[in-house]
Order: structure tokens, then sequence, then C-alpha cells
């Protein structure tokens, strides 16, 4: 039996794969690009999220990541991202969130004259402020954040890895790589990988969402992503009757945490319609997927919405919904104990909904 909206919000939720610079309200980057100048194409918020949602609806990657010049131009002050990430934690609680890692670039935010230190701590005091805010609205939520390289940069260096340790007790849970696949392997990053191995730090990486099963391969093979962002084109390596090649085989044995984010997926290209998208035929192979946005704004989406066209697609119920949640628990960049705790809080939540 499928699972409707309104039961989807009610079901505790893990949103690992979300880009603090993808889920602003409009109504925030209006407010903030009136303070800064910055013209929008619109001023009027519900017109302005139409055109985020079809500027990126356009089947390219490279074309859905356009859309974030406006939002990082509005998130250059210590102010403006406090407030981007209070809010990122106050809309994932409303929404029923019980643990989000909110993923960005700090070196995309030094335009307004902050260093990456006082980026990362502006986001980190936000995220102690939305968590405090949601628990004053009757909302239990964790929230952390993941610092990102962005892997078109001419020459990478391994400042960005070392920021993320450095900040390891301090909101950082992990490090990551985004932007431009095509062209640009995670092997570029290989540096800071090793720097991050070398101590003990967790790091995912996006791959197999613009490219295909080669930049996966390079992401768990070469670089040790223990978790990959999207994976969704792992089918390439899957003949049409299920054999395995080596790699997909490789990866489901190891049970590596693939972050899928379908309404993202389907926008960036992978297939038209949810029913074609990958999630199902991967979810049936036994690999590790879970449900993610990824940018809610450009994907005009919730995870609870994520949810709900999951489950109308491919029929899941609720305990397909809470399996798909666990695997993201289990995946979280948080201590064991704490894993185990959040494990524990969505089967229980699951099973309140349940009855």
């Amino acid at each position: 039996m499928t699972v409707d909206l309104d039961t989807c919000k009610q079901l505790p939720k893990i949103a690992l794969h979300d880009h603090l610079d993808g889920g602003l309200r409009p109504t925030t980057i209006i407010e903030e690009a009136a303070a800064v100048g910055h013209e929008l194409p619109t001023t009027d918020a519900e017109e302005l999220g139409r055109w985020f949602f079809q500027a990126a609806d356009s089947g390219s990657l490279v074309r859905y990541l356009e859309t974030f010049a406006h939002t990082v131009a509005v998130m250059q002050t210590a102010a403006s991202l406090r407030r981007v990430a209070r809010e990122f934690v106050e809309d994932q609680a409303a929404d029923g969130v019980i643990h989000a890692e909110a993923r960005w670039a700090p070196e995309q935010h030094l335009a307004g004259g902050l260093s990456l230190t006082e980026a990362i701590e502006a986001v980190r005091d936000g995220l102690a402020e939305g968590v405090a805010a949601a628990a004053d609205a009757g909302h239990q939520i964790n929230a952390t954040q993941l610092l990102t390289a962005m892997r078109h940069v001419p020459n990478p260096t391994t400042e960005i890895a070392e920021l993320a340790v450095a900040y390891r007790h301090d909101s950082v849970a992990g490090f990551d790589i985004a932007g431009a696949e095509d062209g640009f392997p995670p092997s570029r990053f290989a540096a800071s990988f090793d720097y991050l191995r070398r101590n003990n730090f967790e790091f995912t990486i996006h791959a197999g969402e613009a490219y295909g099963v080669d930049s996966i391969w390079e992401a768990v093979q070469v670089c040790g992503a223990s978790r990959i962002g999207h994976g969704v084109r792992l089918v390439e390596d899957i003949a049409a009757d299920g054999t395995l090649g080596d790699f997909a085989q490789y990866v489901l044995n190891r049970q590596i945490l693939l972050e899928v984010s379908p309404s993202s997926n389907l926008q960036t290209g992978i297939a038209a319609v949810m029913t074609d998208h990958p999630f199902g035929r991967l979810a049936d192979l036994g690999f590790n997927v879970s449900i993610n946005c990824d940018n809610r704004l450009m994907s005009a989406t919730t995870m609870s919405r994520e949810y709900a066209l999951l489950s109308e697609a491919f029929d899941y119920d609720l305990d397909d919904l809470a399996e798909f949640t666990l695997n993201a628990a289990a995946g979280a960049f948080l201590p064991y104990a704490e894993r185990v705790e959040l494990c524990e809080r969505v089967a229980t939540g699951f099973a309140a909904i349940s009855g």
C-alpha cells in the first residue's frame, strides 16, 4: 500500500544529501538580494520559486548549476550565512527530518570579505540556532555541516579538507566535492582524500550523477569514499537481465551507501519520469539506497515529497520507506552510538505511524 504525502510528513526522516545553497526560502533570497543590491529574475516570491524550478528543470547538470549564482550571491556575510543555516534546520525539522547534514562550499562565500573560518563558524552558529528554534517548536533535530570543495578549480588543494578536520568536533561531520562532474574526476582531489583517511575523517563524493560508472569507480576505488552522492549511473554496470558487472557487484557487496535524490536526478537527465528512475531497480537488487532532496529550492521539493513520489512510483509501503530511512540513519556521519540512537528513533517513529 502506497504512502501519501500527509503520512510521509509524519515520518522521521534523515537528510544526508542537501545543499545549503540549494534550499533557501524565496522570501529570504529576495530580502537578502535587496540588502546587497543583487538583481533577481523577479522579486515576487512565488514567481521566483517557479523560476528556480524551471531554470533547473533542463535535463542538464551544467544548466542546473547556473541557478546557484543567485543563491550564493546572497550568502556572502556572516549574518546571511547564519540566517540560511538557521532556516535550513527549521524547514527540515518542520518537514519531519530528525537528522540533517548541510553541505556547502566555503570557498564560494568569501566575496563579502569573510575568511574561510569565519564562514564555517557562521554556518555552525546558524545550525545551532536552528536546532534551538526547532526544539522550541517541538521538533528534535540534529544538524551538522559537510564542507565541500569545488571540483572544477584549476589547481585542487587540501585546504578545505584540512579545515573539515580542524572543525571535526565543532559541527563539521564530513567532506565532499561537488560541481560539474564531467571532465573533473574525483581523482583530482586524491591528496585531499588521502589526508582525510590518514586523519580518520568521513567523506562522501558526488559521482554518477552526470557522468558514468568510471566516475563512481574512481570515487570508491581510487579515493575511498564510504558514501556516494547520487551514484544512479551505477545502473550502467547492470545488464538488462539484472546481471551485475564486477564493479556494481563490489558496491553491492560492500553496501556502499548511495545518496539518491530522485527529483533532482530527473532534472539532470537520468530518466524522463519517476517510474523509470534507477532507484527502483537498485533497491530491488539490494543496493544500499537512501532518499534525499539535493536542492529543495531548485527541485521545488521536500523530503516528504520525495518519499511520497517514490512510494507512488514503485508501490513502496511504510516498511519499504522505513528500510530506506534506516539505510540513511546507519550511514550518517555520526559516532556509532549516535547512529544507533538515530536508528532507534527511526524505528520507533515508523512503528508509531504504522500502528
